[in-house]
């Protein structure tokens, strides 16, 4: 005479088990409430146009201020490491900044990158020289001040 386990505490068999059957846990007692399984909650599909995603790469040039030359390649510059230098003169990250014009083809040819470099030197002679024309901008007009005071005084 072979011992059989008590019905009541099997597991209920694969297809008793569906969606809508009560939720049974191997710690839940025969004697406890089982609860009933949450209901699914049913997406409908709405027919929709493929979305069409594509990478596009950072349209932003950067350009180096040391020699001219002009990064534009398919990684975004942001996402360069931080020990990137440039590959003619050897700069630093750093040294770069964004370049806002078209940038053609052959951007980085020898002579058009000196080119370049010479603009960028002016541009910054200016800028070096601006701070300078607004301190003597500033003291001609206090001595204006100061001379009309006194002449009308």
């Amino acid at each position: 005479m072979a011992l059989q386990a008590p019905s009541l505490l099997r597991a209920p068999a694969a297809a008793e088990r569906s969606a809508a059957a009560p939720l049974w846990s191997s710690f839940s007692a025969p004697s406890a409430v089982r609860l009933p399984a949450p209901a699914r909650r049913r997406v409908a599909r709405v027919a929709t146009a493929a979305r069409i995603t594509m990478r596009v790469a950072s349209k932003q040039a950067y350009i180096c201020r040391d020699c001219g030359y002009i990064y534009n390649d398919r990684t975004p510059f942001e996402k360069l490491a931080d020990n990137y230098f440039c590959p003619v003169c050897g700069a630093p990250k750093r040294r770069f900044r964004p370049y806002e014009p078209a940038v053609s083809k052959n951007a980085n040819a020898t002579d058009v990158r000196k080119a370049r470099k010479e603009q960028l030197k002016k541009d910054e002679a200016i800028g070096q020289a601006l701070p300078i024309a607004i301190v003597v901008g500033v003291i001609a007009l206090a001595g204006l001040y100061f001379y009309l005071n006194n002449a009308y005084n």
